[in-house]
C-alpha cells in the first residue's frame, strides 16, 4: 500500500469508527502530538486516547485535502471536523450534546509502511467558544 493510500484509509476508519482499523495501520512506536497535552508514544497510549476520544467525542471529518512530500514518508490533511460534544472531558465544559464544525490540520509521517507520527491542530479557543453557546 502506497503512503498516501495508508493515510486516507487511516482517516476513512476514523470516519467508521474503526478503531482496529486506525491501530492496525500504526507503527508500533507511534508518537502523538495532539493540539493540546501531553505527548505519547506507543501504540497502548494511543489507544487509551482513542477510547477517551469515542467516549466524549462524536466526530466525523469532512472536506479532507491531502498533501505530500515527493519522498510521501510525510503527508499532511486540511480537514473539517463535524462532531457532537457528548460528555465532559477532564478540566473542559461541562457537555450536553453540542454540536461543533471547526477547522484542523494534522501531519502524519511513516516509517516501514506503517504511521509514525500524528500530531493535529486546531484552534482550541474556537472549539470552547462552540460548546460554550
Amino acid at each position: 500500500m502506497n503512503s498516501l493510500k495508508t493515510i486516507q484509509n487511516y482517516y476513512e476508519y476514523f470516519n467508521q469508527k474503526n478503531w482496529q482499523g486506525m491501530l492496525s495501520l500504526l507503527h508500533p512506536e507511534i508518537r502523538h502530538e495532539s493540539n493540546q497535552g501531553d505527548v505519547r508514544i506507543g501504540i497502548e497510549k494511543f489507544t487509551d486516547f482513542l477510547k477517551k476520544m469515542d467516549e466524549c467525542y462524536d466526530e466525523k471529518l469532512t472536506n479532507m485535502v491531502f498533501f505530500t512530500e515527493p519522498s510521501n514518508q510525510k503527508i499532511a490533511v486540511e480537514f473539517t471536523v463535524n462532531g457532537i460534544y457528548k460528555k465532559a472531558d477532564d478540566d473542559l465544559p461541562p457537555a450536553h450534546n453540542q454540536n461543533y464544525v471547526l477547522p484542523a490540520a494534522a501531519f502524519l509521517e511513516l516509517k516501514d509502511g506503517k504511521i509514525s507520527r500524528v500530531t493535529t491542530y486546531y484552534n482550541l479557543t474556537l472549539w470552547l467558544e462552540l460548546v460554550s453557546k
